[in-house]
């Protein structure tokens, strides 16, 4: 947490109860945020996000695998974040994987919704070949470079946009291959398919500092807040994830 001043702590504060805060935006207002993707060449998909000094990079990569037995007609999502120790001082060492640990379980909470897959913004159906034999594992990667608050939210919009940015290779299946063992199958070097990202939500925490809400908060405000709420809501404005940082209670409104 960044160390303040008793005189700091009052005027953040003050400036968010009279709609004012101290890098003059109001309580609803993001910081600049800039969206590069296609930043990874051996990915099949990347982007690197900015809100403010806030800075992370997602890549994907696709690989072929076996689905689960429990999901025989799904492909597979995994989501790993790594925190750079460059990133922030008190993010080096044991605090950096304790972040990385805790980003990585709200992303997953956020975007591969409960454990029967129900609310995910991934459709894991369409990642199936062939049923109960061959799917695509999709692997999501995030390196958070910068931090200066809303790092979740950040890495949200670098994992949609990532996403958006990828290209799975067009598979044909040998359609002669006995049904009791595995098929063969002929991976394209030239041809994809755009990954559809229609239902992907995007993440907005709500940081909650005296009796206020603020969005995209800086380091500075996050060392104010009593509790803060991220909610992952896709274009139809359906909840998709929900996860709450820290002891407070909130609102129910």
């Amino acid at each position: 947490m960044v160390g303040l001043s008793v005189g700091e702590k009052h005027f953040i504060q003050g400036g968010i109860a009279q709609d004012l805060r101290t890098d003059g935006r109001k309580r609803l207002t993001y910081r600049p945020i800039s969206v590069e993707t296609g930043v990874i060449a051996q990915a099949n998909g990347s982007a690197r996000v900015k809100m403010g000094k806030t800075e992370v990079i997602a890549s994907v990569k696709a690989e072929l695998g076996r689905p689960n037995s429990s999901a025989p007609d799904k492909g597979k999502v995994s989501i790993y974040i790594d925190c750079s120790p460059t990133a922030a001082p008190q993010y080096e060492g044991r605090g950096g994987e304790e972040l990385s640990m805790e980003l990585s379980a709200a992303l997953r909470q956020c975007l591969l919704g409960g454990k029967t897959g129900a609310g995910a913004g991934i459709n894991l159906s369409s990642l199936s070949i062939v049923e109960g034999k061959v799917c695509w594992d999709l692997y999501i990667d995030g390196l958070v470079i910068n931090i200066d608050g809303n790092i979740l939210d950040a890495l949200g919009a670098a994992i949609k946009a990532a996403l958006s940015n990828t290209g799975i290779p067009k598979v044909n299946v040998a359609s002669t291959a006995p049904s009791d063992e595995q098929p063969e199958v002929d991976v394209s070097d030239e041809e994809f398919l755009q990954f559809d990202t229609t239902a992907v939500p995007v993440i907005v925490t709500l940081t909650k500092v005296g009796r206020h809400y603020i969005v995209d908060a800086t380091s500075e405000e996050e060392s104010e807040m009593s509790s803060a709420v991220s909610v992952s809501v896709n274009r139809q404005g359906l909840i998709c994830g929900l996860t709450k940082r820290a002891e407070a209670t909130m609102e129910e409104e």
